[in-house]
């Protein structure tokens, strides 16, 4: 994913948000992920995430994540997903 992103926050109410995506997407994690968009996705989290510093389009640093899901369908099909692209996780077990 590199440093850039293209959206960065900044305000603590934001950040502490991603974080606790952040919490909610345990290694190894069975989830289903409601995105922004409304479109759902399930699989298996390769590894927790961890928010970060990046720097957006304009240069600006702030905090955003990347997590990785192993698709539930197609595990050899890994998706990258912001943190702030995550509407809900809802646990669906264990690997």
């Amino acid at each position: 994913m590199g440093q850039f992103a293209e959206c960065v926050y900044t305000d603590q109410a934001d950040i502490a948000l991603l974080e606790s995506r952040a919490t909610q997407l345990p290694d190894e994690a069975k989830v289903e992920v409601v995105l922004i968009d409304g479109s759902k996705l399930q699989g298996v989290v390769s590894a927790r995430p961890v928010v970060q510093v990046f720097r957006d389009g304009d240069g600006d640093e702030g905090i955003n994540g990347v997590v990785r899901i192993d698709d539930a369908r197609n595990p050899e099909h890994a998706h990258y997903l912001w943190l702030d692209e995550i509407l809900e996780v809802h646990q669906t077990g264990s690997a």
